[in-house]
C-alpha cells in the first residue's frame, strides 16, 4: 500500500494509518517497524506501542537533547562508566531492565519513546535492526522509482502521482496474487521418471 501526498506532508503521518490498515485488512501488524529519523514523533510512537503493540526503532537526531536522567539508558553505561547490558522489556510492568549483574535498574518505555520504546535503540538488538534493515530501505525505494520511470517525470501533478501510485500498488498486488495462485512447477519429464511399483497381495 502506498500513500501519495504533497511534499510538505511529513512521512510520519502515514505510519499509523498504514498499521491500522494492515490490522483491518490483513489482521496483522509487525512487532517492530524500523523507521527513518523523519518518524520522530513521540506521542504517535507511544500510541502505536501502547494500543497496537508495535515497536518503532529509529535513529536519534545528532542535535536531539535527551534528559540527563536518561543518559545511562542511552549510552548503556552507568554513572561510574561501567558497561550495561539490556536485559529486556518486562511487558506487565512496562519497564526496561538494564544492569551489570547482579545489579539491575529500569526505565519505562514512555520515559523516551525513541531512546527506549519497545527496543532501546542503542541496545545490540536496536543497533542491528538499524544497521541491517535501514541500510536497504533507501536502495529499494530508489530501485522502484527507477523501475517505474518516475525519475524522468517532473510533472507537478498530485492527480498523476496518485494514479501512478495506484498503478504501482496494482502491479505489486497482481504479482503477489500470481505467486500465491501459481500451480506448483512440475517437470515435463515427470511421467518418465522412475517410481516405485505398487504390488497387490491376494
Amino acid at each position: 500500500m502506498s500513500w501519495a501526498a504533497p511534499a510538505n506532508r511529513q512521512d510520519l503521518l502515514f505510519l499509523e494509518p498504514s498499521l491500522r490498515y494492515c490490522h483491518r485488512q490483513l489482521e496483522f501488524v509487525p512487532d517492530l517497524v524500523v523507521g527513518d529519523m523523519a518518524y520522530i514523533h513521540l506521542e504517535m510512537q507511544r500510541r502505536v506501542r501502547e494500543k497496537m503493540h508495535v515497536g518503532i526503532v529509529t535513529r536519534l537526531r545528532p542535535d536531539f537533547d535527551v534528559a540527563k536522567a536518561l543518559e545511562p539508558g542511552l549510552t548503556l553505561r552507568c554513572a561510574q562508566g561501567q558497561e550495561l547490558e539490556w536485559l529486556g522489556l518486562h511487558e506487565r510492568d512496562q519497564l526496561h531492565w538494564f544492569g551489570v549483574r547482579p545489579r539491575e535498574f529500569s526505565f519505562a518505555p514512555s520515559d523516551h519513546e525513541i531512546v527506549f520504546g519497545t527496543v532501546p535503540f542503542n541496545s545490540q538488538v536496536g543497533k542491528r535492526l538499524l544497521r541491517q534493515a535501514r541500510s536497504w530501505i533507501e536502495g529499494s525505494q530508489s530501485f522502484e522509482k527507477n523501475q517505474l520511470g518516475l525519475g524522468k517525470m517532473f510533472i507537478n501533478s498530485l492527480r498523476l502521482c496518485w494514479t501512478l501510485t495506484l498503478l504501482a500498488d496494482t502491479v505489486c498486488l497482481l504479482r503477489a496474487h500470481a505467486v500465491l495462485k501459481a500451480v506448483p512447477n512440475q517437470t515435463p519429464m515427470r511421467e518418465l521418471l522412475p517410481h516405485q511399483l505398487s504390488f497387490e497381495i491376494e
